[in-house]
């Protein structure tokens, strides 16, 4: 069979390759998919890789697949680790963080100010793949992210080094940096070039870029990309990709990725002019929040905590405890369908929590005063579900109006009446990075993974679910 374009998701557990045909014409097609378990503890992901191709095969009914081109995300080294380091917490380092999340990174550790022995000690034992430095808004504090830089080029870490700091130190750190002989260093526009401004997508870029020219660590990653005729990025980085082209098309929309070890909540959107006018410190349009707690079958356990296990079991008429000794990634019955079905909707709704801002009052002289912080998401017009959790549950829909219903007052949450979209052929990530060589297609297919059609949108007609 002839394929355009396969794209290959090598997870820490499970990679899955999608096949796509017809990317330059005006009506692409998804094929199919295949999947197999990720081989990294055997020494090479190349045997999962060729494992999922070989699934593919066998579901597309063909003796042999001929591809032209071949993409790839990957998550299957545990994920892009990362470390950061600025200046003030609220503010340069706040931006730093953005950044890197946005582009699918992990942050192992934040420092604000200068580095401690102990924070140096600590970046060592972390071993990150990517180390950021920022600091200062452009012509301003200049000190602190020089003194880190020293401390950091003096370990002679074989680790890429990304400064996105005050402008008036880039020459200055490319020299600490080529004094230790240490030439893995990249710099980029300030996160934070002036008070109340963020400016996180140049960093973002090139995070990705480092990530597959430099961090790909998995055994047998080297050939894989010698396959790969495109980008490698971090499997998150390629949802946030698809979320972007999508809004630009769409509108302002969240998309929830619930997964077996972490929740992610990716939103684009600028929020309302009311609450803008209101809010205590800019976010950027593009935000991603990671909670590494939230995953329905690798953190079960950490869900379930946090609802408490009797208060848990009063919802369910059997024992629950039977179905979590024998919890399995895919449900195999009706409880534990049930089960994990109510795990996925904690796991949601806590994430939108900890993504969406809150409305504060604050109380003088002049009386009390609102304000708002975190990002306003009451402009979200869509709800985008993706992920194993929320793309295979029967009640997928029912879990997310669940969610939106029952946000806390004080959320800057979307209202009950945005439209909920399922990635229903679960292959958001894949388009992501097919959208980085072929936008038109990437957005065609996707809309019609989410169940659009244009008349609908044409006649403003409910779309989706």
């Amino acid at each position: 069979m002839k394929v355009n374009v396969l794209v290959a998701e090598i997870g820490s557990t499970t990679t899955v390759v999608n096949a796509f045909h017809g990317v330059d014409s005006p009506l692409p097609t998804f094929l199919g998919q295949g999947q197999h378990p990720t081989t990294v503890l055997e020494g090479d992901v190349n045997i999962g890789l060729e494992g999922a191709i070989e699934s593919l095969r066998t579901n597309l009914g063909t003796d042999s697949i001929d591809y032209e081109e071949m993409l790839a995300t990957s998550s299957a080294a545990g994920g892009l680790k990362m470390t950061v380091h600025g200046l003030v917490y609220d503010m340069t380092v706040r931006a730093a963080k953005e950044a890197a999340l946005g582009a699918g990174a992990i942050i192992h550790k934040i420092t604000a100010g200068k580095l401690t022995r102990m924070d140096i000690k600590k970046l060592q034992e972390i071993n990150p793949n990517i180390i950021l430095i920022a600091g200062g808004v452009d012509y301003g504090e200049r000190a602190t992210a020089i003194e880190n830089a020293e401390k950091i080029a003096s370990l002679r870490l074989d680790i890429p080094v990304i400064y996105a700091g005050n402008v008036e130190n880039q020459d200055e750190i490319r020299e600490i940096f080529a004094e230790e002989n240490q030439y893995n260093i990249f710099i980029v526009e300030n996160v934070y070039p002036k008070i109340d401004y963020l400016n996180v997508e140049p960093t973002r870029a090139v995070i990705q870029d480092v990530f597959q020219d430099h961090i790909i660590h998995a055994p047998g990653m080297k050939r894989v990309r010698e396959m790969v005729q495109g980008p490698i990025i971090p499997t998150p980085g390629a949802v946030m990709e698809a979320s972007k082209l999508l809004k630009n098309d769409l509108g302002d929309l969240i998309t929830f990725d619930v997964g077996g070890a972490t929740t992610d909540l990716h939103s684009v959107t600028d929020g309302s002019d009311e609450i803008n006018r209101i809010l205590i410190s800019p976010e950027p349009e593009a935000k991603r929040t990671v909670e590494g707690d939230l995953g329905v079958y690798v953190n079960m356990e950490n869900i379930v905590g946090r609802i408490g296990l009797e208060d848990l079991q009063k919802e369910f008429s059997y024992d629950i405890t039977k179905v979590m000794k024998n919890y399995k990634p895919i449900p195999t019955n009706e409880e534990e369908r049930y089960f994990v079905e109510r795990l996925t909707y904690e796991a949601a709704k806590v994430s939108l929590s900890r993504h969406a801002g809150k409305l504060r009052y604050l109380y003088g002289a002049s009386g009390k005063t609102t304000v708002a912080e975190g990002k306003d998401l009451t402009s979200v017009k869509y709800i985008i579900a993706t992920g194993g959790a929320l793309t295979r549950l029967p009640n997928r829909v029912g879990i997310l109006r669940d969610v939106i219903k029952n946000q806390d007052s004080t959320l800057l949450g979307p209202t009950k009446e945005a439209r909920i979209l399922v990635d229903n052929h679960y292959i958001m990530a894949s388009l992501g990075v097919l959208s980085m060589k072929h936008p038109i297609a990437a957005l065609t297919l996707m809309k019609a993974s989410l169940g659009i059609r244009e008349k609908e949108r044409d006649d403003e007609s409910p779309i989706g679910y």
